[in-house]
């Protein structure tokens, strides 16, 4: 499975009953509540991260990719769009990319 495939599933599951799919009920919960649950499953990767546990690192890193999916779907954010910003930025060292971001 590609992420693309898996972004294709989230959104057919949007407008799935919530009782039936647990993408559609984090879906249903809102944006707010998907971002929420993107930054748990983010801290529980950090977590096996340095424990070291590659096993549970890569399960928690499933559920971080899913999660980031489904927070873009709950604000119509496509995976293409994320894909194009990525492809814009190659080539261009980090240190300058981040540099040339606007000042806070």
């Amino acid at each position: 499975m590609t992420l693309d495939d898996l972004a294709r599933i989230i959104a057919d599951r949007a407008g799935a009953d919530p009782s039936d799919s647990w993408t559609a009920k984090l879906l249903a919960k809102g944006p707010e509540k998907c971002a929420e649950k993107f930054g748990e499953e983010a801290v529980e990767a950090i977590i096996e991260a340095v424990k070291g546990d590659r096993e549970g690192l890569t399960a928690e890193a499933a559920d971080v990719l899913f999660h980031l999916l489904v927070m873009l779907q709950s604000r119509g954010v496509a995976l293409d769009d994320v894909m194009t910003e990525l492809a814009r930025r190659q080539g261009t060292s980090g240190l300058n990319e981040k540099a040339s971001r606007p000042k806070d």
